[in-house]
């Protein structure tokens, strides 16, 4: 991306004001042109969940959200322990307690916000990984015939958990090696940041990734042909790349955001649409 010429282009954009429809429209349409994207990839889906903490562990909340260590080594500094050893380890300095499966869930979404049994709120925020890669449960819990072919939504999968908590979900959960520490904040009402430093926009930013498209990169996307029950059929709009993620590798792969809540979590963990994508570069004004 050229930051002279999208520099350029966000000044006139500021200067412009508020704009109806059709104004914005005419202005996209004279300011930037769709460069495709090579190849045919996938469109995933996250959200910032909403879900029920306590102070102390029981029966049911029984998953420590656990602070980054002292002992971490830095972003790409080499392998830290996985999942299954970390889970192990004495949880005296736990933030707070959550059910096992929606712990996981957190930990794959990045951030999210806990709601404790006297109505307090707080938002839980990544605060490193172990470094290991992510690893998707849905393809060896449909192997093992544990889930339909077309049913391994994340609602899907949490409630598989759910119903079966104990050491065959966490068997299951295990098989993830990523392990993500948090650390707690005052829950402000707003969406989460992104990678970009700017406020998430359900439904218009999308992760990408970093390797492929720079932060704050325009882009069409057009998703088809899901293949998971329930799914919307498409996704055609435009959006920003305001995000990154771990299992978010290629060009033409994105993960949609798509808002706070279980509604969003539901419409979240049901996309996976084949996906084309259209970087929108900046149209260099003449004499410019």
């Amino acid at each position: 991306m050229n930051n002279a010429e999208f520099n350029d282009v966000c000044l006139r954009a500021i200067a412009l004001g508020p704009a109806d429809e059709a104004a914005a429209r005419t202005f996209l349409e004279q300011s930037f042109t769709p460069v495709p994207v090579a190849g045919t990839g996938l469109l995933t889906g996250y959200f910032s969940p909403v879900y029920e903490a306590r102070t102390q562990p029981d029966d049911m909340f029984s998953a420590p959200v656990r602070p980054r260590p002292a002992d971490l080594p830095p972003a790409g500094a080499g392998p830290y322990a996985e999942r299954a050893e970390i889970e192990a380890r004495p949880s005296a300095d736990a933030l707070a307690w959550m059910r096992p499966e929606d712990l996981f869930f957190l930990q794959i979404q990045g951030s999210g916000t806990l709601v404790f049994a006297d109505g307090a709120r707080l938002a839980a925020v990544a605060d490193g990984t172990n470094g290991a890669a992510f690893v998707g449960i849905a393809r060896p819990m449909r192997d093992q015939g544990l889930l339909a072919d077309n049913d391994t939504s994340a609602e899907t999968i949490r409630t598989w958990l759910a119903s079966h908590r104990g050491p065959l979900a966490q068997a299951l959960m295990d098989l993830d090696p990523r392990y993500v520490f948090f650390r707690l904040r005052p829950d402000d009402g707003a969406e989460p940041a992104g990678a970009a430093g700017a406020r998430l926009i359900p439904g218009r930013s999308i992760a990408v990734d970093p390797a492929a498209h720079a932060l704050g990169e325009l882009i069409w996307l057009d998703a088809a042909a899901p293949v998971l029950t329930g799914a919307f059929p498409t996704y055609r709009r435009l959006v920003v790349a305001l995000d990154t993620g771990g299992a978010i590798k290629g060009d033409a792969r994105a993960d949609l955001y798509l808002g706070r809540g279980p509604a969003a979590g539901l419409e979240a963990g049901r996309v996976r649409h084949q996906l084309r994508l259209w970087r929108l570069a900046p149209i260099p004004r003449q004499g410019s």
